[in-house]
């Protein structure tokens, strides 16, 4: 067989894995619920593998090498935040979501959660979150269909519109099939196959290099600046890069996890899984940006300083350092890493469509035969429109990330943050609140003097909790409805 037959051998079987874990989850799944949160049965192993693996995306086997190789580890602030964003986001959200949302008529999405959480008879609150979920996700899917074309492009050479839709097709068919279940399935081995490609690549690279000591002299000499984490990085650089982490907070495909698990005690459990996870992931991705530069340096294939070339260093050196077979199972962990968030994200998207905006509105009453249908059919109409706003391919992977990570983190963070740690929230509050951090990242973002400045998280999240607090004095306090369900949920969150 030749090396291309040997990949796409390998590609095919992940491709059937993802597909017949989507049909078992199809047989599963047979309410709204089950579709949407798994029937709130999702254990803290399979939840924290399936939050990394949604987060990651594309990002860290090719966005973050990709910046690693180009620039050193002064790129690797990212990187930092993101741990201990993750970690803060297990601890302080997770087991007050899981109980809070129960208590508030069982909620299963974030706009939901917030509506009954302050009870907003007007559904302007569940409305808006839902608008701002649509208007992000709209970026934040596209950058997984980037992803996508780009790493067909670069393996096979096919054009890349053919990759993307390729990608597309997959991820949209065991998501339209098993819903929730089938995304956390397929996470859990999409993130360990992620995190052994990233700890295999480097290791081996360096081995075929002679060793640590020989790969560190390369690269000192080669590439002197790429050790330094300060090295022509301004502080305002290193603030925006570790700002990252204030994104976790407010990420609805990350946080709907927590409202899966079977309890709020699992939270702990979830906690050191998905953190161990994500420190090996992101160590392994830094590694591979890095020794990239030695190992190419030495194979005289050296990537250009463009970035989008530069993505390409994972999907490369897997490709030098494997035979064809393992080396399209490394490829597959790419697949793994930009199908697990775009899974996530359709899923999410599809919520808010028929959950928080056809009932939200429309406030009928709905079979749940009817409902699992109508999730399914907005989770190919989503896939439909992100794959024609994604063909233009106009940005790179990690801006593309950047901006949607920004308009959550910003909208949704510190309301959700006190909507579970204050109870004198109002919805006044929540709404104002979550409004001006969208538009404050959305200015910002598309600002070129502003973005350049600092990253448009830190001043729409500072925004956001600081007018919905003022808002909050500023109007009715929560009826003793609100303030007892509150107490509830604290109290259910230490069971």
């Amino acid at each position: 067989m030749s090396s291309t037959s040997w990949t796409i051998l390998a590609l095919v079987v992940y491709f059937v894995a993802m597909i017949g874990i989507g049909l078992y989850a199809f047989r599963k799944t047979t309410s709204h619920e089950g579709y949407m949160l798994a029937d709130r049965q999702l254990h803290p192993f399979t939840a924290a593998l399936s939050a990394g693996a949604s987060d990651m995306s594309g990002w860290l086997l090719m966005g973050l090498p990709g910046a690693i190789y180009i620039s050193g580890l002064c790129e690797a602030w990212i990187a930092v935040g993101l741990t201990v964003g993750a970690w803060l986001n297990w601890k302080i959200v997770a087991p007050r979501l899981r109980s809070y949302s129960v208590v508030t008529q069982d909620s299963i999405t974030i706009p939901t959660f917030l509506e009954n959480r302050l009870h907003d008879s007007s559904h302007v609150l569940r409305i808006c979150s839902g608008l701002v979920i649509l208007f992000f996700f709209t970026f934040y899917v596209s950058s997984g269909m980037v992803a996508g074309g780009t790493f067909f492009q670069a393996t096979f050479g096919t054009s890349y519109l053919t990759g993307m839709l390729i990608v597309s097709g997959v991820v949209v068919l065991y998501t339209f099939v098993g819903g929730f279940l089938a995304v956390s399935y397929t996470d859990v081995v999409q993130g360990l196959l992620m995190m052994t490609a990233l700890i295999a690549i480097p290791i081996t690279a360096v081995v075929s290099l002679g060793g640590f000591s020989e790969t560190t002299d390369i690269i000192r000499t080669s590439f002197p600046d790429h050790f330094s984490m300060v090295h022509g990085v301004a502080p305002l650089t290193i603030v925006s890069a570790l700002g990252w982490g204030l994104g976790y907070v407010g990420q609805p495909h990350i946080i709907v996890r927590f409202m899966a698990l079977r309890s709020p005690r699992e939270a702990a459990y979830g906690r050191r899984v998905g953190t161990t996870w994500m420190a090996v992931s992101i160590l392994g991705a830094i590694a591979t940006g890095l020794v990239g530069c030695a190992y190419l340096h030495v194979d005289g294939h050296e990537l250009t300083e463009s970035q989008q070339t530069a993505e390409t260093v994972f999907l490369v050196m897997g490709q030098k350092l494997f035979h064809p077979f393992l080396a399209g199972v490394v490829l597959a962990a790419v697949l793994a890493a930009i199908m697990s968030t775009i899974s996530s994200q359709l899923l999410v998207t599809s919520s808010v469509l028929v959950e928080d905006l056809y009932r939200g509105i429309f406030k009928k009453k709905v079979s749940q035969r009817r409902l699992v249908l109508l999730s399914r059919f907005a989770v190919l109409a989503v896939a439909i429109v992100a794959a024609l706003l994604a063909i233009p391919r106009s940005n790179t992977i990690l801006e593309l990330v950047a901006f949607a990570w920004a308009g959550f983190g910003a909208a949704f963070g510190p309301i959700i943050v006190l909507s579970l740690w204050w109870k004198r929230l109002t919805k006044e509050g929540a709404i104002a609140g979550l409004l001006t951090g969208a538009v404050v990242v959305a200015v910002w973002g598309f600002t070129p003097v502003l973005s350049s400045l600092i990253y448009e998280m830190i001043p729409g999240f500072c925004a956001n909790m600081l007018v919905a607090v003022i808002v909050s004095y500023l109007t009715k306090p929560p009826s003793e409805q609100v303030v007892a369900e509150f107490e509830k949920a604290v109290k259910d969150s230490r069971e």
